[in-house]
């Protein structure tokens, strides 16, 4: 039998790189992670069901991020509201992968995109086929023939935690989010400093107290604030966040522009990136 072991060794690589391409079609085997044919974060366009055609509101967009093989997670923006999902994967032919999104927590304000996020909202879910077309694009189809066109936009970076303005946007519970009441929206904030420090106000009472991170936890102080007398919905998101911020320590996230506090017992809250201090 003839062997290669007298080639020259720039050769046999060559010769192996080529029989490791002509095993498939360069296509991921069956059960891989087929991240890369719809990780990224994509605008939302349109949506097409039962023959009408919505057109996106600018701030509706999906990002899928990649997980452990076969699942991803999503979060995004119906047209106002905020939501999260989970997302199982797997291939479905040629540059298409089937997708099964089980919906998470969401953001409950009213709005008026309303008809757009109840479609956008139904049609996310269950079992969808993701397929890449020309260019930047992904399109989203429902069993029942919907579509959802997206387009890719440009990666967003993680806002810093520190010495930058966080915008109190909504309060976790569990598995479910609800967004702070309209006549409290944009009053609580909160900065936390590199120094080791945190302040801002709470929906009525300016506060500041000290702020330890140790990975991807934090822990507050014990809260110095105004003793300005606070009723209405500005008083329940001050009691509701003083509670929150001195329960111990929190576990944060950020993505993009959004941070996710979370204790233990599943409260929480989520902030926006407002300014990122000089």
């Amino acid at each position: 039998m003839r062997t290669l072991r007298n080639l020259p060794a720039a050769l046999v690589a060559l010769l192996a790189l080529a029989a490791t391409s002509a095993c498939g079609d360069g296509g991921a085997p069956p059960g891989a992670s087929a991240g890369p044919d719809f990780a990224g974060n994509w605008s939302v366009r349109s949506l097409t069901a039962g023959g009408r055609t919505l057109t996106a509101p600018p701030t509706a967009h999906v990002d899928f991020e990649a997980g452990a093989a076969g699942r991803a997670e999503a979060k995004g923006n119906y047209g106002c509201n905020g939501f999260t999902a989970a997302v199982g994967h797997e291939p479905a032919g040629r540059q298409a992968t089937a997708l099964t999104v089980e919906p998470g927590a969401s953001t409950t304000m009213a709005c008026e995109h309303s008809a757009f996020e109840a479609e956008f909202a139904k049609m996310l879910r269950g079992r969808l086929e993701a397929r890449r077309g020309p260019g930047d694009q992904l399109t989203l189809k429902t069993a029942d023939g919907g579509t959802v066109e997206l387009v890719l936009r440009a990666p967003v970076p993680d806002a810093p935690l520190t010495a930058t303005q966080w915008t109190v946007t909504a309060l976790l519970s569990g598995g479910t989010a609800a967004s702070v009441p309209a006549p409290a929206a944009g009053r609580a904030v909160l900065r936390i400093g590199p120094d080791g420090t945190a302040d801002g106000n709470l929906g009525c009472n300016r506060f500041s107290a000290p702020a330890a991170v140790e990975g991807d936890r934090i822990t507050f102080g014990e809260l110095t604030s105004t003793r300005v007398a606070c009723t209405g919905p500005e008083g329940d998101l001050e009691r509701t966040l003083t509670e929150l911020l001195g329960s111990g320590p929190l576990t944060w996230r950020i993505r993009a522009h959004t941070l996710t506090l979370t204790a233990p017992d599943g409260r929480g809250l989520t902030a926006e990136a407002a300014s990122a201090a000089e």
